[in-house]
């Protein structure tokens, strides 16, 4: 961190002329128009690191441009500058939300945006009053993705920049030190050495362009060493396992609300022969509540006996007052129903809709005819001697939530999901990809099961085995090894925020400090 002097009126007066000609009016001042441009080449270019494109190492140079643009730009332009790369960045990424319509899109997309713009606010005031480095934006950039990923309404956490290097093994044991957020950093710290190498460089800067030059050396140091001394969990058993995927049909929302699924299920499961642990049946493969379907919970019941294994299913099941909860059931091979883990992070304007009084004149919010009630505890199940814990589509987004349920004591994690809304857009890839972050932070096996794909196996590295297509009814079988011992993610939680959250606060205190401790004669902004 650069801790400049005060700046003199006249390098405040360079600052403020960087991007407007002197003597005009705040009000009448008009952002850089390139600088616009370079933003939003930007956003796509970090698009193109997330699947589908996939393009994972971009992210390491994509976010320059913004960094240039942000480079003594006053503050509102930082926040148009920040605004504009996650139009193009998150507009890309969840181009799949149009399937909900356009009231979906732009409730989701504009607010993330704007989160980015705050950053530009932020890391720009500190610029200008002396206070500057990589590390610093990248303190700023982590603690509002933390923030973003816990409110308004449970958070969003599903492009943070760091998901984008979720194919990279060196990532992946950042992950399971700091979770998402300890890659997230390092994503923005490199950009920001990046950065400052190739201004130094132009400026013909010696000395500044070796200073970035060996951060970028310490920032792949650093994941290398993780990657060597990366947590080794402790093998427990093994479980062999079958995941059910029967949807074969593309259908539109509207549309699946009376799609019936059970039988083409039960015929995938009627095709499976010898011994398995667990059978999964994932996210709204059935089309009634088995405990309340006595001649389905007998089908399911005789499923199981057959392998002598364990079935997972999804149902909805009762709540309270009449409302229904999104659940997964485990019957163990005998048919007695041992558990039911009831979701608990429920999709906001999805399996719910906040304030629907309220919003009831948007039409495109009657495709959600009724909410859901929110689960309000963790459940685990045994399966052969072993603790298998499932998380239910959306769930799979949130770091914390999976980290509990291996402190719990859970030796494998279990996707349930139902991607079949989002037809062939990259969020089932996507939806993968989260799925080899909370194994790498966890270091669990996870088993991602999908009604229409993609499902596929996720060993506790994070590396992915077995994937099926979309819209393809698939078996996909094998054996998983179980695995106990906690992660220093798992251990420590998310301190990496905390830790950005605090450095930040010493850089604002320290501006504070100096701006109290200025003399009376000195200029003030």
């Amino acid at each position: 961190m650069t801790l400049a002097p005060s700046p003199d009126r006249a390098t405040e007066a360079r600052a403020a002329s960087a991007e407007e000609p002197a003597g005009r009016p705040w009000w009448r001042s008009r952002p850089h128009w390139l600088r616009v441009g370079a933003s939003l080449a930007g956003g796509v270019a970090t698009a193109v690191a997330f699947p589908p494109f996939d393009a994972g190492p971009l992210v390491l140079v994509a976010l320059v441009p913004l960094l240039w643009a942000w480079r003594d730009a006053r503050p509102r332009h930082a926040a148009l500058y920040g605004f504009v790369w996650g139009l193009g960045c998150y507009g890309l990424v969840l181009e799949w939300l149009r399937y909900f319509g356009t009231v979906a899109t732009v409730a989701l997309v504009l607010p993330m945006a704007g989160t980015v713009g705050l950053v530009g606010v932020v890391v720009t005031l500190l610029a200008r009053r002396g206070v500057r480095s990589p590390l610093l934006t990248a303190a700023v950039w982590v603690v509002m993705e933390a923030i973003r990923g816990r409110m308004p309404l449970g958070g969003f956490p599903w492009a943070d920049v760091g998901v984008a290097l979720h194919g990279v093994g060196p990532a992946r044991a950042l992950a399971s030190l700091g979770g998402v957020a300890l890659i997230s950093l390092v994503v923005v710290t490199t950009n920001g050495f990046v950065y400052d190498g190739l201004a130094r460089w132009r400026a013909a800067n010696r000395r500044g362009l070796v200073l970035a030059t060996g951060g970028i050396a310490i920032v792949v140091a650093f994941g290398a060493v993780a990657d060597v001394a990366r947590f080794e969990p402790t093998p427990t058993g093994h479980l062999r396992f079958a995941l059910l995927q029967g949807d074969d049909r593309l259908l539109p929302l509207r549309a699946q609300q009376n799609q019936l699924l059970t039988a083409a299920h039960l015929a995938l499961a009627a095709q499976l022969r010898g011994h398995y642990d667990l059978i999964v049946f994932p996210e709204s493969s059935l089309d009634t509540d088995p405990q309340q379907d006595p001649a389905l919970r007998s089908e399911l019941t005789a499923v199981g006996a057959a392998h002598d294994a364990s079935v997972l299913v999804n149902a909805r099941t009762p709540g309270t007052n009449g409302e229904l909860r999104n659940s997964n059931l485990l019957y163990e091979p005998d048919g007695r129903l041992q558990a039911v883990y009831s979701k608990q992070h429920l999709v906001p304007f999805g399996e719910y809709v906040p304030w629907r009084d309220e919003l009831g004149f948007i039409g495109d919010l009657r495709q959600i005819p009724y909410d859901f009630q929110a689960g309000h505890r963790r459940v685990s199940f045994e399966v052969s001697g072993h603790r298998v814990a499932s998380v239910i589509c959306f769930e799979s987004a949130f770091s914390p939530l999976v980290r509990d349920f291996v402190r719990d004591g859970a030796e494998a994690i279990v996707v349930s999901t139902n991607n079949r809304s989002y037809r062939r857009s990259g969020n089932s890839e996507q939806h993968i990809a989260l799925g080899q972050l909370r194994a790498a932070e966890t270091a669990r096996p996870v088993l991602q099961a999908s009604v229409s794909g993609i499902s596929g196996v996720i060993d506790a590295d994070g590396n992915v085995h077995d994937t099926t297509k979309l819209f393809h009814r698939a078996i996909v079988t094998g054996s998983i090894t179980t695995m106990t011992g906690q992660t220093p993610y798992v251990r420590l939680g998310d301190w990496v925020p905390l830790v950005a959250a605090l450095a930040l606060a010493g850089a604002s205190g320290s501006v504070a400090w100096r701006r109290r401790r200025r003399p009376a004669s000195a200029p003030v902004d």
